[in-house]
């Protein structure tokens, strides 16, 4: 690929909407685009979707009586605009991302077979809290069995919200290793 040396007659151009240098500009930046994107193993529909949104973001500036300052620096501009877009989508995705995982529909259907193992889990769960301190068994059973508000226990516990995410760590761990351990 042959590189383009951009001028201010050629952004004059683009922003003015010349049909060639619109077809030029899109061509052109299509193929950095796209080697940049693939490098990242996107899906094909990611790829498009910050590609797309890259020209309509340069092209807006443009537009933009503050354009773009130094037309020798035009590719730089676009590939700092294309990074931001990607940056966006990363963010969006991880907070997509981390809602999915945090939202569990509830199971509408009977399973007999669920259903006893959920009792032996049950069981399970009771025999290891049994074998914890005093201190950590209703810790455990007050935030995941009661589901007691947080700021409850912390006022039974004396404790700040940020010590009382300690104090579960903790017991959480202890929990782990006692259920590893049977």
């Amino acid at each position: 690929m042959e590189l383009f040396a951009f001028d201010d007659s050629y952004l004059q151009r683009l922003k003015a909407g010349d049909p060639s240098t619109q077809q030029h500009f899109v061509t052109y930046f299509t193929q950095l685009i796209l080697i940049k994107l693939r490098a990242r193993y996107l899906s094909a529909d990611v790829i498009d979707d910050v590609r797309q949104e890259t020209f309509l973001r340069v092209l807006g500036i443009l537009r933009k009586n503050a354009g773009v300052q130094h037309p020798e620096r035009f590719g730089a501009f676009v590939n700092s605009v294309c990074n931001n877009v990607l940056l966006e989508q990363y963010r969006s995705s991880t907070r997509a991302d981390s809602m999915d995982e945090t939202f569990d529909p509830p199971d509408k259907t009977i399973d007999m077979d669920g259903a006893l193992l959920t009792q032996e889990s049950q069981r399970q769960v009771h025999t290891i809290l049994a074998k914890m301190p005093e201190r950590d068994r209703r810790l455990l059973h007050a935030i995941f069995l009661e589901e007691a508000d947080k700021d409850q226990v912390c006022k039974e516990y004396g404790v700040d919200r940020g010590y009382l995410r300690v104090l579960v760590h903790r017991a959480k761990q202890q929990f782990r290793s006692l259920l590893k351990a049977s």
